[in-house]
């Protein structure tokens, strides 16, 4: 069997590795052509998964986006190149560890444009990520969507957080600094529902995601690794639905400096 023009992601690579250990003959995964020879059986074998480079991506624009320190273990560099190439344009610091991927986010966020690609290109799947950090920057910056030309649609969602942009032939303009306000807005995607997550982290006041089943599909204990990392976020049960309840860590602060100068006044 042969695949013209395959998928050259490393998720191909790693599914022809597991299936040759298996006893499969697989020619050419990372390329645009693939060669199968069929073989009479398989066996078992061991094999470790490569990590999800799109989750891991997810974590690096959440640290970029709040001005963090975020270190993504276990993440591997040559598959986050074109995300590292943008970070870092934009005026994050990104790290090659040993032990995984460490970025540091700026409080002045570059504006920049951004292509969407197959890969070795800018993944589409990260495009409604990376739009957050977009909007956060001091300027206009463009999204050009080649995959999938009709990925927007979240950016409506983004509208009611104050997010300004105009979508025209496949090409976004997005308009920043955002200052993102707290609001109850809808995944209708997973990728669309990610990117209203790390618009709430830093959202003035509480915002509420809701249809949590989109996220839940595609990133493993995502409340808990945020909160691990510092975020206010928790899943809440409103008329037998889960929404994600989210306040940011800049909230939290303006608060404790209104009630720390209430108290000195009191006092």
């Amino acid at each position: 069997t042969v695949i013209d023009n395959a998928a050259r992601e490393p998720e191909i690579v790693d599914l022809a590795n597991v299936l040759n250990k298996m006893g499969a003959q697989v020619h050419g995964a990372g390329t645009a052509t693939i060669r199968i020879q069929g073989v009479a059986y398989l066996h078992g074998c061991e094999h470790t998964v490569i990590p999800d480079r799109i989750a891991c991506g997810t974590y690096l624009l959440a640290g970029a986006i709040t001005a963090g320190d975020v270190l993504v273990q276990g993440a591997i560099a040559q598959h986050n190149l074109s995300l590292m190439a943008k970070l870092e344009e934009m005026g994050a610091t990104v790290i090659t560890q040993r032990d995984g991927i460490r970025v540091i986010g700026t409080n002045v966020v570059l504006p920049s444009s951004v292509k969407t690609m197959p890969y070795p290109g800018f993944p589409t799947d990260l495009q409604p990520a990376i739009a957050v950090l977009l909007l956060r920057a001091h300027g206009t910056s463009t999204i050009n969507e080649t995959v999938f030309p009709e990925r927007f649609g979240y950016l409506e969602e983004l509208r009611r957080l104050n997010a300004q942009y105009q979508v025209a032939n496949g090409t976004a303009v997005l308009h920043g600094p955002t200052n993102f306000n707290g609001a109850e807005v809808s995944a209708s995607d997973l990728r669309g529902g990610a990117a209203l997550v790390l618009a709430g982290l830093v959202a003035d006041g509480i915002t509420q995601v809701a249809n949590v089943k989109q996220l839940d599909r595609g990133y493993y204990h995502l409340v808990d690794k945020l909160s691990s990392l510092g975020a206010n976020i928790n899943r809440v049960n409103f008329d037998d639905q889960t929404t994600l309840s989210i306040t940011s860590l800049e909230t939290e602060v303006d608060d404790s400096k209104k009630n720390e100068h209430r108290g000195k006044s009191n006092h």
